[in-house]
């Protein structure tokens, strides 16, 4: 499915620390006066800024993610692949035979419901997860602290004192891509971004001691089907007859014949109503839905979760 491109949500978030969050650079400099933990930084509208690595947010999304599929799933390969489980990404011997296997459809069809979504050493990713960057350098709060380690057994220190940067102000402003993904994947991810809003999980350095807990504000979200027009009231595919009402929110296994959606496991009907009504988009090809504000992108969520349900039946 990565050589065809029949669906894509963008949704745009932004991320404000509720208290001190530390993402690390992973390395000291040689610079004696600042902290032993320093933020990651990086040159950004013509100045040097600290900001929030995608690689880190894709990184605690998908370990969220994986718990939400493992409470309801199976931590394991289960006999029938149609269940629902998260598997593993450290271990590599699950991964052994999906590598060896030439069929990229089988391979995604056998893959942890996880694994489709965000990637293994198998298969690829459909998720891409932008830097984010401060909206406004000026409004960020940046100050330092000190800390040690103590000794489990003794209860002394162990290592120490040491200092470290954190962030307690400012917004950071990302966006999350989808491509050819179903509504029970949005669906999750949607349950991802309220439990992080909620404080269910943190960002970064040291999580346990109540750091790196944020608000993920909603801003927008767009899906999009680049291989259909406006034909109407309804939404076309080119070069097909299959057509849908133009309020539709569509998912992967829409647009594929039902032989060839069976070799990937996309679920059909993939679909859900909305309020929302489709329009073209740039340069007046392909369809896009559009949702402003947090009410309307969490309807969406609301709707995408109602395919994850459906798949926790079929499941069980």
């Amino acid at each position: 499915m990565h050589k065809r491109f029949v669906n894509h949500c963008t949704i745009d978030l932004t991320i404000a620390p509720c208290g001190p969050m530390l993402i690390k650079s992973g390395k000291e400099g040689a610079d004696p006066t600042k902290p032993d933990m320093e933020f990651v930084e990086t040159y950004h509208s013509g100045g040097r800024s600290i900001y929030l690595p995608g690689s880190s947010l894709k990184g605690a999304i998908r370990a969220h993610a994986e718990r939400i599929v493992r409470t309801v799933g199976s931590d394991s390969q289960p006999q029938d692949p149609s269940q629902l489980w998260a598997s593993d990404p450290l271990d590599r011997s699950a991964f052994r035979e999906l590598e060896k296997e030439p069929d990229t459809r089988k391979v995604y069809r056998l893959s942890s419901f996880t694994d489709q979504m965000f990637g293994s050493t198998a298969i690829a990713s459909r998720i891409r997860i932008e830097d984010a960057y401060p909206v406004d350098r000026t409004q960020l709060k940046i100050e330092e602290r000190n800390g040690v380690a103590i000794d489990r057994v003794f209860g002394s220190v162990a290592v120490g004192p040491f200092n470290y940067q954190v962030c307690t102000g400012g917004e950071f402003r990302t966006k999350i891509h989808l491509k050819n993904f179903t509504l029970a994947q949005l669906g999750l991810i949607g349950l991802v971004l309220r439990d992080l809003n909620d404080g269910w999980f943190g960002l970064g350095f040291a999580k346990s001691r109540g750091m790196g807990l944020v608000e993920a504000k909603l801003n927008s979200a767009v899906v999009q089907y680049p291989g259909c027009v406006l034909d109407g009231d309804s939404i076309k595919a080119i070069g097909t007859q299959q057509r849908w009402n133009k309020t539709l929110l569509l998912g992967a296994g829409e647009f594929l014949e039902a032989a060839e959606a069976g070799r990937y496991g996309f679920p059909q009907p993939d679909q859900q109503d909305t309020p929302v009504a489709g329009a073209e988009m740039a340069l007046g090809f392909g369809v896009q839905l559009t949702w402003s504000g947090p009410e309307r992108v969490n309807d969406l969520f609301t709707r995408s979760v109602k395919s994850w349900s459906q798949v926790l039946e079929v499941a069980a």
